[in-house]
């Protein structure tokens, strides 16, 4: 029986590969061990923990390598933490193949950590483009992976253009999407948000228009936190629409974002904007089904937003590069602009459904080839 390792580091890690986790469960011939680490075990940044286990998943290891989150001194040396942990539980476990997702720094822990205890790697999302330090993170783990699987052709071109062999390059798509096509058909709330999730804030009327918004710091520019998520919380109370905000990840810079977000709060109550520090990825993409635009950096608009043809307005240089669909209208922060954005997506939205990220089938082609594929860890550049 085959040994695959996932490692969840963060909230959004869960919701991305949960098609995955099911699969591999699902099969007779593999064994999960299920790593939970980083900011994923912070209720502060909204741990999935819980939800993990409401599942059904039964989690192997729980490690706590978060430092100070929000500093950047703290993400490297979180990451050197990790390094150190990480190598520990997989010495104790012994895995046949080590798991990894995208791109967030506690990602680098891990593909250090296996690639010198000669464990095979596998990464998921890599050969993608965007701003931020997970430009750097992303690249740099895919030279360390032995397996990859990649969203988009696009994708796969460049992680050839890195070297890597082609019979590891495995086109899948995105396996959030498989979680998405789920509630492609939902045109209706199904669960009650303020009641299922708490929050703070008014309590707008759902069954009109309302906006979603989540917007992360960026890495590379954290002197501009407040300022940019100020600019945004402004375009937003002009356009005075029921919204539903999210609270930022663990990056640098989120403790400008939340700052930002609070000050506004007290020189601004009554207005028809509600607070959560996170939810189920399933109810989550449901929100943004019926939702009328969303606005912010999440790679969420990119993705699965997308596939469900909801208008979104992206903020900033985060997601710089990342191939995109007619739904996201790109904007600076700016309050001006970003309020002219919303109201152009609010009349020329829905779209149609876009699959550059994939059908709907990307966790049982993972888990497949997880579970029957020849494993290595030693590996050559190809040209």
């Amino acid at each position: 029986m085959r040994k695959i390792c996932v490692v969840i580091t963060a909230r959004a890690s869960f919701g991305r590969v949960k098609t995955v986790l099911l699969a591999i469960k699902n099969r007779q011939d593999c064994d999960l061990q299920l790593i939970i680490c980083g900011s994923a075990l912070f209720d502060k940044f909204g741990s999935p923990v819980n939800w993990i286990e409401d599942d059904g998943f039964e989690i192997t290891a729980k490690v706590n390598t978060l430092l100070e989150p929000g500093q950047v001194t703290a993400a490297a040396k979180t990451t050197g933490l990790g390094i150190i942990e990480l190598s520990t539980i997989f010495e104790n476990l012994r895995p046949d193949i080590v798991v990894t997702i995208a791109d967030r720094y506690e990602t680098m822990a891990t593909a250090i950590a296996a690639s010198y205890m000669n464990i095979p790697l596998a990464h998921i999302q890599g050969g993608e483009v965007t701003g931020n330090i997970d430009e750097k993170v992303r690249h740099a783990v895919t030279k360390l992976a032995d397996l990859h699987f990649v969203a988009t052709t696009a994708a796969r071109q460049r992680v050839l253009k890195l070297g890597e062999s082609p019979d590891k390059i495995h086109l899948t798509g995105c396996p959030s999407i498989d979680i998405a096509m789920g509630i492609s058909k939902r045109n209706s709330l199904t669960f009650e948000p303020y009641k299922l999730y708490g929050g703070v804030g008014e309590e707008p009327d759902l069954a009109q228009r309302y906006l979603v918004v989540l917007q992360h710091p960026v890495t590379t520019e954290l002197g501009n936190a407040q300022s940019d998520i100020t600019c945004t919380l402004e375009a937003i109370k002009t356009v005075n629409l029921p919204t539903l905000w999210f609270w930022p990840n663990a990056d640098p810079g989120t403790c400008g974002i939340s700052k930002g977000i609070r000050t506004f709060r007290e020189a601004n109550d009554g207005l028809p904007i509600h607070f959560f520090r996170s939810m189920r990825t399933e109810h989550f993409l449901e929100l943004i089904k019926n939702s009328a635009c969303l606005i912010g950096n999440s790679s969420t608009g990119i993705r699965e937003a997308a596939y469900l043809g909801v208008p979104v307005v992206n903020i900033g240089n985060r997601q710089n590069g990342r191939e995109r669909g007619q739904n996201v209208v790109d904007v600076t922060p700016n309050t001006d602009l970003i309020e002219q954005a919303i109201r152009h997506q609010l009349n020329h939205g829905p779209y149609p459904p876009d699959f550059l990220y994939g059908k709907g089938d990307a966790g049982r082609q993972i888990a497949q080839i997880l579970a029957e594929a020849t494993l290595t860890f030693d590996k050559q550049i190809t040209f």
